[in-house]
């Protein structure tokens, strides 16, 4: 196997004239190629080894290679590191490529050029393709959210994921000086860390639990079912005198999509009833449409286990009379 044919294996049948030219071959050679249709252009020098549609790695490689040195970036970055099956990914979607500050590349079909100041220490260039490193983009993608629960969704679920931390990530996100989102990305981490592992169990404790005053609760709270087996409670609530328990599970569409997965909710109920304490469920109507009504039955609910406070109005909570004073619900 001849230098061109090794380097079109390592890149998923990807080369650009540059690299053909710098292993020996003359342009005259590249020409006979694309003739015989050997091998095909994706961009202008860029060049795929058949003549169907290129594969998404394909293109990342062919971006890649197109705006030289470069690297995949955002999205496509995080693409190449967890693979096609972790995460709903539009494979049509414009490849992302991040390249030195200063540098414009030509536009190109079906790609998105961004220049970095953080290039060389952003960047793996030794895998295949070159990306940008996992938690800077996760960092930077959480950066750029439209709004809140957005950003809230980039952490958690690369975290969930488990190639990566929230202590890594914020890390990385006190290295990078020019966040637009800093605090609230620093806010989020730390909610992370502390066990917060969805959009919705940060949402609830946002928009739930500290806006209105309930007791904080402890998160992620090991515990054993019926059988001896660990499991994981979402929220446990209580403590004081007398002592009270309350456990509230968090209930996001997609951990719960299946007559199985809703059969070990029901399952979970029993065993932590068995235990002495008492569970409810909540989903996203509740947390993120009726937030405020959700406290205030909450704190209704706490107040009969034992709860010797009261739940506050947040500044969306309706008011209660014409004087204006805000109650909550």
């Amino acid at each position: 196997m001849n230098e061109v044919d090794e380097l079109l294996e390592r890149q998923d049948g990807v080369i650009s004239r540059r690299q053909a030219l710098d292993r020996g071959w003359s342009r005259v050679d590249v020409a006979r190629m694309l003739r015989r249709r050997e091998w095909t252009q994706v961009h202008p020098g860029v060049y795929v080894n058949h003549t169907g549609p290129p594969t998404w790695r394909q293109r990342a490689w062919a971006a890649v290679l197109a705006c030289w040195p470069a690297a995949l970036g955002g999205w496509a970055a995080v693409r190449a590191h967890e693979g096609p099956g972790r995460r709903r990914h539009d494979d049509a979607e414009p490849i992302e490529v991040i390249v030195r500050h200063g540098r414009h590349p030509a536009a190109l079909a079906g790609v998105r050029v961004r220049s970095t100041r953080r290039f060389a220490e952003a960047v793996q260039v030794g895998l295949s393709p070159p990306r940008q490193r996992y938690d800077d983009a996760i960092v930077e993608l959480a950066d750029r959210a439209r709004d809140e629960l957005s950003l809230v969704a980039v952490l958690a679920d690369a975290c969930g994921s488990r190639r990566t931390t929230a202590d890594r990530l914020l890390a990385r996100a006190s290295t990078m000086t020019r966040l637009s989102q800093r605090d609230l990305v620093v806010a989020v981490l730390a909610d992370v860390a502390a066990g917060t592992c969805s959009v919705l169990e940060h949402a609830y404790l946002v928009r739930v639990e500290r806006a209105h005053g309930l007791p904080p609760g402890e998160r992620q709270v090991p515990a054993v079912d019926a059988d001896g087996r660990p499991m994981l409670r979402d929220v446990v609530h209580g403590g004081g005198r007398p002592r009270w328990q309350q456990v509230v599970e968090l209930d996001g569409r997609l951990f719960h999509d299946s007559a199985t997965a809703r059969d070990r909710d029901l399952e979970r109920d029993l065993d932590t009833a068995l235990g002495g304490a008492d569970t409810v469920r909540l989903g996203y109507g509740q947390v993120l449409g009726r937030p405020c009504r959700t406290a205030a039955k909450l704190g209704a609910l706490f107040q009969l286990r034992g709860w010797a406070g009261a739940p506050t109005a947040c500044s969306q909570c309706r008011p209660a009379d014409g004087r204006g004073s805000a109650r909550i619900g």
